[in-house]
């Protein structure tokens, strides 16, 4: 599958629209790829890493992008952007097509509680900070156990919401939290087997070109023992 220009070639786009200073990890930053990805708008990738150097996102040039020190931040437009689900918003309203929250005042809310429950409820418990704080012995079993209560809720809420995706069968903001989440969850060894409608919407997205084009294992920083 032929990869977008701006995943194959990042340093050499003409008309880059965005530029996300990244760090490889299946959170936050996954989700503002996949937003830009569904949108088509050619991105330039500038990886900063957590671990390297005491932390890249502590240095002065990035603590002027985002001074909460934290990953993804988005120069767009003339001004740069931090915390995902903010930089979702901005492409929404600045690039309704193809829409990622529903038109319905009722579903669009829906979406956004799924996407906080996900984004805001769940994944920064697994923060590289958070799990330097309870030690590498104890990250496995802290994981799961902050992950499960999560999938619980998530579980249920969608046997209202789901069709082929969290909110019916149009791809949303919600779905775009979900993936990163179940690969943490994968990543962590949680059981998945108690939620098979999370595990059948996650099945399906990962089949879209988007979701497989903005994995992980397919970003300019990726180590090449990782790579897809």
């Amino acid at each position: 599958m032929a990869l977008p220009r701006a995943v194959r070639a990042p340093l050499q786009i003409q008309k880059v629209q965005g530029k996300l200073d990244q760090w490889l990890s299946p959170d936050h930053c996954l989700l503002s790829l996949l937003a830009l990805a569904l949108k088509n708008i050619d991105y330039e990738i500038v990886a900063i890493n957590l671990i390297k150097d005491g932390g890249q996102q502590f240095s002065k040039e990035f603590q002027a992008l985002n001074p909460m020190k934290q990953v993804p931040a988005l120069k767009i437009d003339g001004i740069t952007l931090s915390q995902s689900l903010a930089i979702i918003e901005y492409l929404e309203e600045t690039r309704p097509t193809p829409r990622l929250l529903p038109q319905d005042p009722k579903k669009r809310a829906q979406v956004r509680m799924i996407s906080d429950l996900l984004a805001s409820g769940i994944q920064p418990l697994q923060n590289l900070s958070v799990l330097n704080q309870v030690g590498k012995e104890n990250q496995l079993t802290w994981a799961q156990r902050v992950i499960a209560p999560g999938f619980n809720a998530l579980e249920q809420i969608l046997q209202s919401t789901a069709g082929k995706y969290c909110m019916g069968d149009e791809v949303s903001m919600a779905d775009l939290c979900l993936v990163p989440q179940v690969a943490n969850a994968e990543r962590y060894k949680v059981d998945l087997s108690p939620y098979p409608t999370i595990s059948r919407i996650n099945k399906s997205l990962l089949a879209l070109e988007a979701f497989q084009v903005s994995h992980p294992s397919r970003q300019p920083d990726t180590p090449p023992e990782l790579r897809a």
